[in-house]
């Protein structure tokens, strides 16, 4: 019998596994099951920060007008589960075919989702953070590593 961080952890990465496939369905109503209404967002996209689920769909829904097809992998995805709080971290990569065919293997890049178990036992992300690594000397991002 599963433990109860072991049910939390299976739940949390189906969570994740939502969020993947709502990218690659282009599907805002999906992707806005898996977020908290109050989310705060720290994105590769300017600005600094997104706050809310509508500035967090938002964000997606421009991404998504630059696809006519998009997936979404992760690689090495760690979740670790508290009883209300839980957090993950994995190397994720949007990828796809633009607008005119041009196909994109898109960039690596970090991501952090940390999750809020609501009222009705959900796991909801309340706040995600995706990083580029940058050069030092030259300020540039970095966007040719893979995990």
């Amino acid at each position: 019998m599963p433990t109860q961080r072991e049910t939390d952890e299976a739940a949390i990465r189906r969570q994740i596994d939502r969020i993947v496939e709502g990218i690659h369905a282009k599907d805002l109503k999906a992707l806005e099951q898996v977020y908290a209404t109050d989310v705060v967002s720290f994105d590769v996209q300017p600005p600094l920060q997104h706050v809310g689920v509508e500035a967090k769909l938002k964000n997606w829904a421009e991404a998504f007008a630059f696809f006519e097809e998009v997936s979404y992998e992760t690689r090495e995805l760690t979740i670790t589960a508290g009883d209300d709080v839980a957090f993950a971290h994995c190397f994720g990569r949007l990828s796809g075919t633009l607008g005119g065919g041009l196909t994109t293997a898109g960039m690596w890049v970090r991501a952090t989702f940390c999750f809020r178990k609501s009222d009705d036992g959900d796991w909801l992300v309340a706040h995600d953070q995706v990083s580029v690594p940058f050069d030092v000397r030259t300020g540039m991002g970095v966007a040719d590593l893979e995990p």
